[in-house]
């Protein structure tokens, strides 16, 4: 999802305020404090707070004067070998302003740079270590070649709890005045999968329809359908009741504006909630998978899903 005025708003500005990362921030807090730190990679799911711990480290490090000490490169959108070979290059070798030794280059979603970059960044991150430190971002840290890695130490992050998605959703509620119900904090926990960033994309949207947000609101703007609608759904399906399974999950699929493989994503996640016997759940799984990747393939999405479905009537 795009980044919302309130994404902005609501980033953190300390250490306290980065939720779900305790040992994550316990580390780079350590580093901080001591005014020097190596080369970090930050390793994990996007919007659990990667991009606003680097700002908060970098922030705490120069206080006043981090503007001038820090260049943030998105290299999902720079990700040639010219980036590194001229913007990276051209601000590593100049010297900090103030008291601390090295400046940041921030590079975000590096998982993105091309396998030659990737080379050159590290003979980069080689040649100024004394005057520059790094922070890679990326979601799959795996796609980062291992002369990079061995270079940094790695953070990995994890998506968000229930408990930390709550204390956000309540911060912005008092700050915002809005009313939220606990089955609308569930909504939206259960529509976020943990992504902070996307979780106040959600409350933005549903708060421009007025201060009263409710499983109803959240649900309809986030093109998710209610858990229990594609559980009546499987169910009906292994009641041998195709013809109204499908036909119901037609008209889910029409209310919600849902596409297939969004459909797909929520029958894998309920199928585990299903009250049948728990030898035919993995068998079940695994038709999701396959049919997901014909999806993917080009195959027609509601021929696949209607094939789905006929494999849940073989269940009893």
């Amino acid at each position: 999802m795009t980044e919302g005025i309130w994404t902005e708003k609501y980033r953190p500005h300390d250490f306290d305020e980065v939720k779900g990362q305790k040992n994550v921030v316990k580390g780079v807090r350590a580093f901080v404090k001591q005014k020097n730190m190596p080369h970090l990679l930050f390793a994990g799911p996007a919007g659990v707070g990667k991009s606003s711990l680097a700002l908060v480290i970098t922030k705490k490090l120069f206080k006043e004067t981090w503007r001038q000490n820090f260049l943030e490169l998105n290299a999902s959108d720079e990700r040639g070998i010219d980036v590194v070979r001229n913007k990276v290059k051209d601000f590593a070798r100049t010297r900090s302003i103030g008291n601390v030794p090295f400046k940041i280059i921030f590079l975000d979603e590096c998982d993105a740079l091309t396998k030659e970059a990737q080379q050159a960044l590290r003979r980069t991150m080689e040649n100024f270590a004394q005057t520059t430190r790094f922070i890679l971002s990326a979601n799959y840290s795996s796609k980062i070649i291992d002369p990079i890695q061995s270079r940094c130490t790695i953070f990995r992050f994890k998506p968000l709890e229930r408990k930390d998605v709550y204390e956000i959703i309540e911060k912005i509620a008092k700050e915002e005045r809005l009313k939220i119900n606990e089955k609308a904090k569930d909504a939206l926990f259960e529509a976020s999968s943990g992504d902070c960033r996307r979780v106040e994309n959600i409350l933005q949207s549903c708060a421009a329809l007025g201060p009263n947000i409710t499983e109803e609101v959240v649900y309809s703007l986030v093109s998710v359908a209610k858990p229990k609608e594609i559980r009546d759904v499987l169910m009906l399906a292994i009641n041998n009741r195709f013809k109204e399974a499908r036909d119901k999950l037609l008209d889910t699929m029409l209310k919600y504006g849902l596409s297939g493989t969004d459909v797909i994503k929520q029958i894998q996640q309920e199928v585990w909630n299903l009250e049948i016997d728990s030898k035919h759940k993995p068998i079940l799984v695994d038709k999701c998978g396959e049919i997901e990747f014909r999806m993917t393939e080009g195959s027609d999405e509601f021929v696949q899903l209607e094939a789905l479905l006929a494999q849940f009537t073989k269940v009893k």
